[in-house]
């Protein structure tokens, strides 16, 4: 597992041993950073300068990918001592200690946030089907800013309709992952970001 493009494209990552992480394949975040980079909904400025949410976040992978990619700051939540430990050493590994923060904590009772992320990479464990409470949690918390794009990856089958207040931008089935990218548009305030287009 590397970091595929940008300052640190090549840097090995380390995997915890054991099934209890499941980090991103490598085609997996290439197609989801691919679409960011291309869609008229995203684009290279969506990820440039961009405060990023990585949450289960395993290895770090998502979120240090950003950061190789142009983000500006990087957060990761992660409750495993053996996944903490990686993901550490992921950040240590790309000297990137002065723009992460690695919270030992659970995404499902997140902490209240220090400020908001315009770039939210969610993956958590496929069984156990948590993806609706967990952005429910992070949202309460002040972790995703409104208009912010939030890159779920769920097993094969994602749901029907996402949880109220985000729509859908556009999804992809990459083997047993499927991508759902959505926008958090908060009751009463203004989306924030550009309009998108239809999933497909």
């Amino acid at each position: 597992m590397r970091i595929i493009a940008g300052l640190h494209r090549g840097r090995r990552l380390i995997a915890p041993e054991g099934d209890r992480t499941r980090p991103t394949a490598d085609r997996v975040r290439q197609a989801l950073f691919d679409m960011l980079w291309h869609a008229p909904w995203a684009g290279r400025e969506r990820i440039e300068g961009a405060r990023v949410l990585d949450a289960f976040a395993g290895t770090g992978a998502l979120g240090l990918e950003a950061l190789s990619r142009g983000a500006a700051q990087a957060n990761f939540i992660e409750n495993d001592r053996a996944a903490l430990a990686a993901l550490r050493a992921n950040i240590a590994g790309c000297k990137e200690e002065a723009r992460c923060n690695a919270l030992a904590a659970d995404a499902l009772k997140p902490p209240r946030a220090q400020g908001p992320c315009d770039l939210v990479f969610l993956d958590p464990p496929y069984r156990e089907g948590v993806m609706d409470a967990a952005l429910a949690a992070l949202a309460a918390a002040g972790w995703i800013a409104a208009g912010a794009l939030v890159c779920a990856e769920y097993a094969t089958g994602a749901p029907a309709a996402p949880p109220p207040a985000f729509t859908p931008l556009a999804e992809r089935a990459h083997g047993a992952a499927h991508l759902l990218i959505l926008r958090w548009e908060p009751p009463g305030g203004p989306p924030g970001g550009p309009p998108g287009d239809a999933p497909g």
